[in-house]
């Protein structure tokens, strides 16, 4: 009897290379003359980004740029001084193949920083930043997608997988101009800043796709107030639209984009008075974008035959997937200080997270959401003296998937748009901030598909008995092709014999398993 087997390629995702570089970070400075002396030291910030990157042959090339600020205090002076400055460097990192079609996601952060001032005009940082990167390419790969003869059975399965792939890169130079509000003083330099982006949009409009979005920007400037120096938060929202033509592109597939920020630079700037009341915020970003048309076919997950022995090959299919986008938000509340270590005055305070992992519910109907988020309040302590501290805290919170929409992986981004505080009649200061989880979810991670199929048809399987029907007591939720496999012979038989509705049990049963060639 002749065997026959059909195959499908499908093309599927890759994972060329994934690990974490270490770059050391180091600045010997020696203040300018128009800097007053250091009397105390308040705080090192290294915000490190990757400004671009590119794969040749085997090897991923990236920019790396460290943006470092210390911040100090002069003696009889209570003004936040800041020393700026940027360090490049460029890296390499070898993937050990070749790949076709190169996704790369990479992401940098600081790790740590040490700070001491060597003496009064004189500062010494060391600290390290790591770059995560993960590479993935695409291959093909065969499955089996039918067989005939032999008396073979197949249990088969669908696949989604990307049939064409579209990308995308583009940089855009944002800027905008606020003026300060009449109640605000005039800036006299910028502290500390932090940028986040929100409100992201995704459309295709006659085969090109527009995103839109916002960049938030926070911040904590100097300045003077009430006869004395003091600081002053402030944020702005700078918002973006643009249009990206990607060749190929119409509205059969599907697109997402993930906004990056590059770098953002703040400028005050004076008005017509000659104060330093309007700030110009310059803010760089990377819109990386992907369009990905979907296909559909029915593969085999199991196969056996009910007469002869036969080996199965399989292999785990990695179909890429889209994932399903949703945004929630949820509140955290945290003590933040007291008794003696609650500031005299609290000029601003701002959150970020950190260390947030994503696990899917059991049953598959949520997230649970687990991570630290970092409090920083900046004040003025008993002494007078210009402070800026943290507060960690660790958090958990379980959100539900929107109806309709289950999965086995997830991924989360957690972003801060507002926190407020108080000081309570009992001197504790408090904090509240309003968090959004950009939850991604993808339907399945991989597929357990059949590659060969192999039929000795120089003898036939030995059966315990002659019979043509044995019972067999089924559990509850027991899967009949597991049971067809076990005693060689067909699923449907099963089913027909036993007038079942489905492919599993729905409660522990006698059975008639026939047994059919």
């Amino acid at each position: 009897m002749d065997f026959r087997i059909n195959r499908e390629t499908i093309p599927v995702s890759e994972k060329v290379w994934e690990g974490v570089q270490e770059q050391s970070v180091e600045l010997d400075y020696i203040l300018p003359d128009y800097y007053p002396d250091i009397f105390r030291l308040v705080r090192c910030e290294v915000k490190p980004t990757v400004t671009d990157y590119s794969v040749n042959g085997d090897k991923l090339s990236y920019e790396l740029v460290c943006d470092i600020r210390i911040l100090y205090c002069s003696e009889g002076g209570k003004t936040l001084q800041c020393v700026s400055q940027k360090q490049n460097f460029s890296r390499t990192a070898e993937l050990g193949k070749v790949c076709d079609s190169p996704e790369v996601s990479i992401s940098a952060k600081a790790d740590h920083s040490n700070f001491r001032a060597v003496n009064k005009r004189r500062l010494d940082m060391r600290g390290a930043v790591s770059v995560r990167i993960c590479v993935t390419g695409e291959k093909m790969q065969e499955a089996v997608s039918d067989a005939f003869g032999m008396n073979i059975q197949l249990r088969k399965t669908p696949v989604t997988f990307a049939s064409q792939k579209l990308r995308a890169e583009k940089n855009l130079q944002l800027s905008e101009e606020t003026e300060l509000s009449p109640t605000q003083p005039p800036m006299s330099g910028i502290i500390t800043y932090r940028c986040s982006i929100s409100g992201k949009e995704v459309k295709v409009i006659s085969g090109k796709l527009l995103a839109k979005g916002e960049v938030n920007v926070e911040m904590l400037y100097s300045c003077e107030k009430g006869g004395e120096t003091s600081a002053e938060p402030l944020s702005l929202t700078v918002p973006y639209s643009q249009i990206v033509d990607i060749d190929g592109m119409d509205e059969s597939y599907e697109c997402t984009v993930n906004p990056e920020i590059i770098s953002c630079d703040i400028t005050p700037c004076a008005d017509k008075s000659g104060e330093n009341r309007i700030v110009k915020c310059s803010p760089e970003i990377r819109l990386v974008c992907k369009a990905v048309k979907k296909s559909s076919v029915m593969i085999v997950s199991d196969a056996f035959s009910t007469v002869y022995p036969c080996e199965i090959s399989f292999s785990e299919i990695r179909a890429e997937q889209i994932p399903d986008v949703n945004s929630e938000k949820f509140r955290h509340s945290a003590v933040i200080a007291s008794g003696d270590s609650v500031p005299s005055a609290v000029f601003g305070m701002w959150v970020v997270p950190r260390n947030i992992n994503a696990s899917v519910t059991e049953g598959g109907s949520g997230v649970t959401i687990t991570g630290m988020l970092t409090y920083t309040t900046a004040g003025r302590d008993s002494s007078g003296m210009m402070i800026i501290s943290d507060k960690d805290e660790t958090f958990e919170k379980t959100l539900p998937f929107p109806d309709g929409l289950t999965g086995h992986s997830v991924s989360v981004n957690i972003s801060s748009s507002d926190v407020t505080y108080k000081i309570g009649a009992d001197g504790t200061l408090t904090a509240e901030s309003q968090l959004q989880a950009d939850i991604s979810v993808s339907g399945s991670e991989s597929v357990k598909a059949v590659t060969d199929i192999t039929i000795d048809d120089s003898s036939k399987k030995q059966r315990d008995g002659d019979y043509a029907v044995k019972l067999y007591f089924g559990t509850q939720d027991e899967d009949i092709w597991d049971i067809a496999k076990r005693y060689s012979t067909r699923e449907d038989a099963i089913i027909e014999e036993n007038d079942l509705d489905g492919e599993r049990l729905e409660t522990g049963a006698m059975l008639l398993i026939p047994i059919k060639e």
